[in-house]
Order: structure tokens, then C-alpha cells, then sequence
């Protein structure tokens, strides 16, 4: 939403760098009847990382609408529970001269301007950044799949693959989404669980989980 719109969002860095996002935490706790703090985190971030990179990768691939999604331009609102509801932008977003349908291309602004800082501050929190950007990659990893037609879900995509940014600098997403045959079927599977069997009522992944006891 944009921001003027979303009347009870607050900035994106008062919120992490304030009091927001622990009481978010235990709200969600609270609700979720989790006691481990690293998952009730972890499951957090999942709704974070759907909810910021799903519209922004469908605007952008299908509409060539560059969204605004620079970290400390944003806003964000709960919902009761503590889970992310909405987030606000500061405006429309700029239209692209041409979508390249490249995944470096899609994904650039938002690992530039925003990934980065929210990984940081969930790090902070107690879980790896390794299990951070494993939570958004499978996010990311089913909006490009979504938006590339058929024959993207055949291989790999070159965005968990290689190890090297266009930039020469580190690829985080290299390896958290490997895909793999099983049962007949070709499946998407994470590099590291995502902590979800330690919260009691959350359903499995199944086939998806990077841990074989928990794809039942």
C-alpha cells in the first residue's frame, strides 16, 4: 500500500531499531504457543520475506513497475498476532525502459535497498543469516518461477546457482533452493529447515524441508 494509505504502519527502522519488532515477536509467540524464540523468528520472517517479495517480483516481472522498496523508506503494519500485515510504500514506483526477465535484474533493487538491512536486524534476534535469506529465497524462488512460465521449472535458476553477483559480490542466495528429483517429480528443497516442526500446530513443508524427519 502506499504509505499515506496504511494509517497505522510505522517506519521500517523504528520498528526494527525500537521496541516493534520484539513485542511483534511476542505477540506471535503468544499466539502461536511457540517457546523456542529462534523459530517463533524464523516463522516470523517467512511472513516478512512473502509478504515484501511476492508483489514486489510480480510488479516488476509482469508489469516492469520497479516498486520503492528501499529499507528505511518503508513502513510496516500488524496484524493481531504480530505477523506482518501490510507494508507502505512512499510512492508508485517508476516504470522500466525494458524487463530483461533476468533474475539478477528482478531481485537487484530488492537485495540492494532492503534484504541486507532486514537480515541484519533478524540476525540480531538470534537466528543465522544464512537461515534468513534461506527463508526469503524460497519466497523469491516461487515468484520468479511464478512469473517465468513453464520452462523455469525444469532447472535451476541461475539466482541460486552461481556464486557471484553481476557486482562480483557475494551471492547469498547461491544454494539455499536446490532442485531435486523425488518420487517422480522434480521439487524445490531448501539448504537449511526453517525451525517450523518446533512450533507446535505449524504444518510441514514436506517435501521442501531441508531436513529428511520432517518431510512426512
Amino acid at each position: 500500500m502506499l504509505t499515506a494509505d496504511l494509517v497505522d504502519g510505522l517506519p521500517l527502522l523504528d520498528f526494527f531499531d525500537g521496541d516493534g519488532f520484539q513485542q511483534a515477536i511476542d505477540r506471535y509467540a503468544k499466539h502461536c504457543g511457540g517457546n523456542d524464540r529462534r523459530a517463533v523468528v524464523s516463522m516470523w520472517s517467512l511472513y516478512y520475506f512473502s509478504a515484501l517479495a511476492i508483489p514486489y517480483l510480480i510488479a516488476r516481472r509482469l508489469a516492469a513497475q520497479a516498486l520503492p522498496v528501499a529499507f528505511g523508506d518503508m513502513t510496516i503494519a500488524l496484524a493481531e498476532n504480530g505477523l506482518p500485515r501490510a507494508f507502505g510504500v512512499a510512492h508508485d514506483g517508476y516504470r522500466q525502459a525494458q524487463n530483461t526477465g533476468d533474475d539478477f535484474d528482478a531481485v537487484g533493487p530488492l537485495l540492494q535497498t532492503h534484504l541486507g538491512e532486514a537480515v541484519a536486524r533478524l540476525k540480531a534476534c538470534g537466528i543465522s543469516a544464512k537461515l534468513c535469506w534461506n527463508n526469503a529465497a524460497v519466497y523469491i524462488n516461487y515468484a520468479l518461477r511464478l512469473t517465468s512460465g513453464e520452462a523455469a521449472t525444469i532447472s535451476d535458476l541461475p539466482l541460486f546457482v552461481r556464486g557471484c553477483l553481476p557486482d562480483g559480490g557475494v551471492n547469498p542466495f547461491c544454494g539455499c533452493v536446490q532442485q531435486v528429483e523425488e518420487g517422480g517429480e522434480r521439487v524445490a528443497r531448501r539448504k537449511i529447515c526453517c525451525l517450523r516442526y518446533m512450533l507446535p500446530g505449524v504444518p510441514s513443508c514436506g517435501k521442501t524441508c531441508a531436513l529428511p524427519s520432517q518431510r512426512g
